[in-house]
């Protein structure tokens, strides 16, 4: 069950994700620099492999939340959506912003990244507390 817990977690975050980003799409291309082509959409999209890839991050966050429930005795639905809101917005959203701000990146960025971050972690911690 442990696998089928961090999988589906790791997919629900990933879904999610795929919706916030394609909803806040053109104001993260502003934000980030991105450049896009005459349709819109990033030159350098980078094809397949980095959806992979950030599937392959979202299994190992998934994976390690798991562990730290497991270890914590977060079992319930209500204690998972709770530990993922604090797991993403005071770990995962604070140390994304420090790197934005050393980087010079705008407010917009971190706003939109930061709260992909917390609330996809919430919405891993709902996840692995109901499977």
């Amino acid at each position: 069950m442990e696998i089928l817990s961090v999988v589906a977690a790791a997919l629900a975050s990933y879904i999610f994700g795929s919706i916030w980003y394609m909803s806040l799409a053109q104001p993260w291309m502003q934000a980030a620099g991105v450049e896009a082509d005459e349709s819109g959409r990033p030159v350098n999209s980078g094809g397949a492999m980095i959806y992979i890839l950030a599937f392959v991050c979202a299994l190992v966050v998934a994976g390690m939340m798991r562990h730290i429930f497991s270890l914590s005795g977060i079992d319930t639905p209500i204690k998972g959506l709770m530990s993922g809101l604090g797991l993403g917005l005071f770990l995962a959203a604070p140390w994304l912003v420090t790197n934005y701000m050393f980087a010079g990146r705008s407010r917009t960025l971190m706003l939109i990244d930061g709260g992909y971050s917390t609330i996809g972690c919430t919405i891993m911690g709902l996840v692995l507390t109901l499977i």
